[in-house]
């Protein structure tokens, strides 16, 4: 039995069976072990969102925590209307919390932050006008970064440095969770490990208008971090599988050449090394007989390398450009079918 969709009070689906209203900003917020936190969290947004004039509403992903933040947002659901709660079956991490989050939102602007109160709630306003002005996303920039130096701001630094080497972003926080998109960006990114960082990465990859503004960054006051130095090689991974798979998908032909090129060099030099050397055994002995079988390998090979290359280019060019970015809906749902709610 497939496991059950996500749980949602009256007031999110509309008295009746009746449509939703309509929303014009949605906060999307993973949460894990943030118990101490939510409350304050939950007040900041109400005092700092509220006077905008905007109807919005809070989609709080639960990562299944384990302690008691899951109860919290049950009350803070029951006590406004404007929150929404969304929880897995399991620990999935915060990417796809977020995955999901864009997928349950319902905003024609979506700001996304963290749930540690290191992200400050007063900063969303300055975030909505600046993508006013006709941007795409607009990116924190936490200018001063309120954590320990070798553990964060160290590898954040590195981390930020080779995006930008990297790829071509110029912001200079790709890393800060506090964020502002429009609905038509986020329904077109597709994230999964830990590249929820990477979002202004793969938005400027689809042609999106990006733009930054200095956030304050607060001291964390309840809890302990969730991240180690070993996030910094996960990232590492996934900056390199992002530009892997971007740079191929271009030109997949050219990357699978490159490959096919020792195979298909290295027989014709040995041959001409062979006809140009007395000391090269002949080929009608045991050891020539299997330098010919090992060369017809990589004839072979080489080959074999260069139809996939055309095969892939076939690929790509069916199912749709390479800088198209995928929809990110079949991904959060994924996320939800697979983790789903207690």
């Amino acid at each position: 039995m497939p496991p059950r969709d996500p749980e949602f009070s009256p007031n999110e689906r509309g008295e009746g069976g009746s449509a939703a209203p309509a929303v014009e900003l949605s906060l999307v917020i993973p949460v894990f072990d943030e118990e101490e936190n939510l409350p304050q969290l939950h007040a900041e947004i109400a005092r700092h969102v509220g006077p905008m004039g905007l109807r919005w509403e809070v989609v709080y992903v639960d990562d299944r925590s384990e302690d008691g933040s899951f109860g919290v947002l049950m009350d803070l659901r029951a006590s406004d209307e404007h929150v929404r709660v969304v929880r897995f079956r399991r620990n999935f991490g915060q990417t796809p919390a977020m995955s999901a989050g864009f997928e349950h939102s319902r905003g024609d602007v979506v700001v996304t932050l963290d749930a540690d109160l290191q992200n400050d709630p007063a900063d969303i306003p300055a975030l909505v006008a600046k993508l006013e002005e006709g941007f795409d996303i607009v990116v924190g920039w936490r200018k001063n970064r309120q954590d320990g130096l070798m553990l964060r701001k160290v590898p954040s630094r590195i981390a930020n440095r080779l995006i930008a080497r990297l790829t071509g972003a110029t912001v200079h926080d790709t890393g800060c969770t506090l964020k502002a998109f429009r609905r038509e960006l986020v329904q077109n990114l597709p994230i999964y490990a830990e590249q929820h960082r990477f979002l202004p990465v793969l938005a400027l990859a689809s042609g999106a208008r990006i733009s930054e503004i200095v956030v304050n960054h607060r001291p964390r006051i309840h809890g302990v971090s969730k991240y180690g130095i070993g996030r910094a090689v996960r990232v590492a991974l996934d900056l390199l599988t992002m530009k892997m798979l971007s740079s191929f998908a271009k030109s997949p032909l050219t990357y699978f050449t490159l490959l096919s090129a020792p195979f298909v060099v290295t027989p014709p030099l040995y041959f001409l090394v062979a006809l140009l050397s007395s000391d090269t055994p002949r080929f009608s002995s045991g050891w020539g007989q299997a330098a010919l079988f090992t060369l017809g390998l990589m004839i072979s090979a080489g080959v074999y390398f260069v139809l996939l290359g055309l095969l892939a280019e076939l690929v790509v060019k069916v199912f749709g450009r390479s800088d198209r970015p995928l929809s990110s809906a079949d991904g959060a749902t994924a996320v939800l079918r697979t983790g789903g709610v207690a």
